[in-house]
């Protein structure tokens, strides 16, 4: 079964979007949220055309998993234009080297950025995480993180989009009295109006798309009372903008629960940045296992370009061995192609990667299979 409506195709109310596709974002926020007009150009398409990817291998099963993507997007038609950047763990124990601000600003001049996965256990904690990922994010202004699960069986197809700019990854916080026995730590959460009303207006778009046109916000309101009220108050008053769409609320502990006891509940789902790290990666889990779990880092205004990635990680246990999982790689690059107007390249690529059950064997072996269906 193929997932429908990976991107919005109206904006409220019905009202066209300005690109097949994509949220007419640039509308629809708040005057002082909105980019200056014509940040979002309509993107060329067809076969006559070369789309300028940024391709970040990364560490571990990365260098296996992205070749596969590229393979499969070269069967399906599409002409890309591919500068190679060498980012991440291994990188940085080469020469101490994380992201330039140089390699970001290169990054502007591209259409879109694939990356396979990145980390290795030589590498303290998070340094890579906030020094290349979390900077992608805030200075190309990534600001949708979007994880679509379709269940194998197709009894679930839902969509996680989550605010991916903000929340308690935006560093806010800090030590007092530090490696004393009475130390503290703190850590903010940072949700602007602007923010949030942005997400949340690309998650309404993203569900009038759909056929069920249903959207769940998942937060905490009950305990985060700051930052949970901005969330509510402004996921109601943009709701009134969208008959057509029905809401819900879960708190994000019962929303674990649907995940696992009923995700067919599911249609669209909005929620911050920590609290949809944390449900993506379960949903993932649901969904047929993390190798097939794909995203996407957005800017929908296109001020810059977008990431898509797979959500797994890059498994160094395994890598070299040719035994890693393709497929989420394979659709992370299926959704960039949909994002950047190649529907059809990226529908045939979906389709051929619909049937996971028989999608077994090496690396390159299911990398062939994906070519041989489409």
């Amino acid at each position: 079964m193929l997932a429908v409506g990976w991107f919005p195709t109206t904006g409220p109310r019905g009202r066209p979007a300005r690109i097949a596709g994509l949220p007419a974002i640039a509308r629809n926020l708040s005057p002082s949220a909105r980019p200056d007009p014509g940040t979002a150009p309509a993107v060329p398409t067809g076969a006559d055309v070369s789309h300028r990817i940024g391709v970040i291998p990364g560490d571990g099963i990365g260098h296996e998993v992205i070749p596969e993507a590229l393979k499969v997007i070269a069967a399906a038609g599409v002409s890309l234009d591919t500068v190679d950047y060498d980012l991440g763990g291994a990188r940085y124990l080469r020469d101490g080297v994380v992201l330039t601000d140089d390699i970001v600003e290169e990054w502007r001049g591209l259409d879109a950025l694939l990356l396979g996965a990145v980390g290795t256990p030589d590498v303290p904690p998070g340094l890579i995480e906030r020094g290349l990922l979390l900077k992608m994010r805030f200075d190309l202004d990534l600001y949708v993180n979007q994880r679509p699960f379709l269940a194998p069986d197709g009894t679930h197809d839902f969509i996680v989009i989550r605010e991916n700019t903000e929340g308690t990854y935006a560093g806010e916080g800090g030590f007092l009295r530090r490696g004393t026995p009475h130390e503290v730590a703190t850590q903010g959460s940072v949700n602007t109006r602007m923010g949030v009303e942005r997400c949340i207006r690309y998650a309404f778009d993203l569900a009038a798309s759909r056929p069920r046109q249903h959207l769940t916000m998942v937060h905490k309101t009950n305990v985060l009372t700051f930052a949970g009220d901005l969330w509510e108050r402004t996921f109601t008053e943009v709701a009134a903008e969208y008959p057509s769409v029905t809401t819900a609320y879960n708190h994000v502990d019962a929303a674990c629960i649907y995940f696992v006891e009923a995700p067919q509940r599911y249609d669209v789902i909005v929620t911050d940045n920590l609290f949809g790290d944390i449900l993506t990666d379960l949903g993932g889990a649901v969904s047929g296992g993390i190798g097939f779990a794909s995203s996407g880092n957005l800017n929908p205004a296109r001020t810059g370009p977008s990431m898509f990635e797979p959500v797994h990680g890059s498994a160094p246990d395994i890598a070299g061995q040719n035994r890693a999982n393709p497929v989420a790689a394979i659709l992370s690059a299926a959704m960039m192609l949909e994002f950047l107007g190649e529907i059809d390249a990226g529908a045939r690529i979906r389709a051929a990667c619909a049937e996971t059950a028989t999608l077994v064997g090496s690396t390159t072996e299911v990398g062939d299979l994906v070519v041989a269906r489409l």
